[in-house]
C-alpha cells in the first residue's frame, strides 16, 4: 500500500511544506521540509527491524510515519524544527533567513502614565538595523492608534503611547516589522501583571 501526508504550516512569516511517505525499496520512513519549493530539511527512519517482526504491517507503518509526520510538525510550530531532523539538515535550514520581532520588556510595560514597549527586530538572528516597524494600538472603548518606528543599528526600537494603565488589560498591540522586502506581523495581548 502506498501512503503519505501533505500539510503545509506556518511558523512565524514562514510556511513550511511537509511530507511524508514510505520509501518501500528503502524499507525507510521520510518527512521531507520545503520552504519556497526547496527541501529544507529532512527525518528518516528505517522500519526493517520492526517489518521483520510477526503482526507488522501497513496500519504499523502509516502510524509510525503518522507519529513522525507530527513530530515534525510539532517542531516547526514550537520553533524547533533544527532539533528534530536529521544531523546535518538543520544547517540548511540556517541559510534561511526569517525576520522575527522579539518583545524585551514584555514584564514591565507601564511606568508614569505610558506604556513603553522595546522590540529588536532580527533576520536569521542577526540585527535588522533600519527596519521599519508601524504599531497598532487597539482598545476596546477607543479608536485604534497607529504609531511608527525605526530599528536602530543593533535591530532595536522604543514606543511609547500615553494611555492609563487600567485599561491594558483590554488592549493589543499589532506590529509589522518590515526589513529588505521581508515583513513579519506579531500581536500581543496586553494583561495586568500579578
Amino acid at each position: 500500500m502506498i501512503f503519505g501526508f501533505n500539510t503545509d504550516v506556518k511558523h512565524g512569516d514562514t510556511i513550511y511544506h511537509v511530507q511524508s511517505e514510505a520509501r518501500e525499496g528503502d524499507q525507510l520512513l521520510q518527512t521531507q521540509v520545503f520552504v519556497r519549493g526547496r527541501c529544507v530539511g529532512k527525518k528518516a527512519i528505517s522500519y526493517a527491524r520492526p517489518a521483520s517482526q510477526t503482526g507488522f504491517g501497513d496500519a504499523q507503518k502509516e502510524q509510525m510515519l503518522r507519529d513522525q509526520h507530527r513530530q515534525v510538525l510539532d517542531g516547526i510550530r514550537e520553533g524547533k524544527l533544527e532539533s528534530v531532523l536529521d544531523r546535518g539538515e538543520a544547517e540548511a535550514l540556517a541559510g534561511i533567513k526569517e525576520l522575527d520581532v522579539q518583545w524585551l520588556n514584555a514584564a514591565s510595560v507601564h511606568a508614569d502614565g505610558n506604556l513603553t514597549m522595546q522590540l529588536r527586530v532580527t533576520e536569521g538572528g542577526a540585527a535588522a538595523p533600519g527596519a521599519r516597524l508601524i504599531f497598532r494600538f487597539a482598545r476596546a472603548d477607543a479608536a485604534p492608534f497607529y504609531t511608527q518606528a525605526v530599528a536602530d543599528s543593533g535591530g532595536s526600537a522604543e514606543i511609547k503611547i500615553e494611555v492609563q494603565e487600567s485599561t491594558l488589560p483590554d488592549s493589543s498591540l499589532m506590529v509589522q516589522a518590515s526589513y529588505e522586502g521581508r515583513t513579519a506581523t506579531r500581536k500581543f495581548l496586553l494583561r495586568k501583571g500579578e
